[in-house]
């Protein structure tokens, strides 16, 4: 999907060394002078999640008040809802298998995925916006949201409203 900072698309990968694997992303980011950030989909209530961190992160270095020194870290920091970079970093890749979010900005990112496949498989993430209930309850821990916040929904569509509020409430904390 391209937005206005840039593409975001869904990936798999299986990482048996973090490192290395960030040293593989890093390399084909500073060839095409962009940014490329790896979120964990599982950890993500859908694309409207990675879309509003990469939105809030762009904005915070923007009108200089980011929290983190890297738009990476900043992204991964906003989808955590939080100001820790040891829980925005769990909102990144690990080692094993992965679902990802991968996004690169600025675009155009055509370049920037065709060298990222040797790493990572591209693929349809259609069904990673679906939360099924054992991804809400881990969702709904991860962001701190009670039962009895759920009961004040009037529709259970708008779980992803109270996720998104977190993401927000993030400039609020500061």
């Amino acid at each position: 999907m391209t937005t206005a900072n840039g593409d975001i698309r869904a990936a798999t990968c299986a990482i048996a060394d973090r490192a290395v694997f960030l040293e593989a992303i890093r390399a084909v980011a500073e060839a095409h002078n962009t940014h490329i950030i790896c979120f964990n989909a599982d950890m993500l209530v859908g694309i409207k999640h990675v879309m509003a961190a990469l939105d809030h992160a762009i904005r915070s270095f923007r009108e200089g008040r980011a929290i983190s020194n890297t738009l990476e870290m900043e992204a991964l920091l906003y989808a955590a809802g939080s100001r820790q970079c040891s829980i925005g970093a769990s909102f990144g890749i690990h080692e094993g298998n992965n679902r990802l979010w991968v996004c690169c900005c600025p675009g155009p990112c055509e370049e920037v995925f065709t060298e990222l496949r040797p790493v990572m498989e591209f693929v349809s993430g259609d069904s990673w916006n679906w939360i099924d209930p054992e991804r809400q309850a881990r969702l709904m821990k991860l962001f701190d949201i009670s039962s009895k916040e759920l009961l004040t929904l009037k529709d259970e569509s708008r779980f992803m409203d109270l996720v998104l509020e977190r993401v927000a409430l993030l400039d609020v904390m500061r």
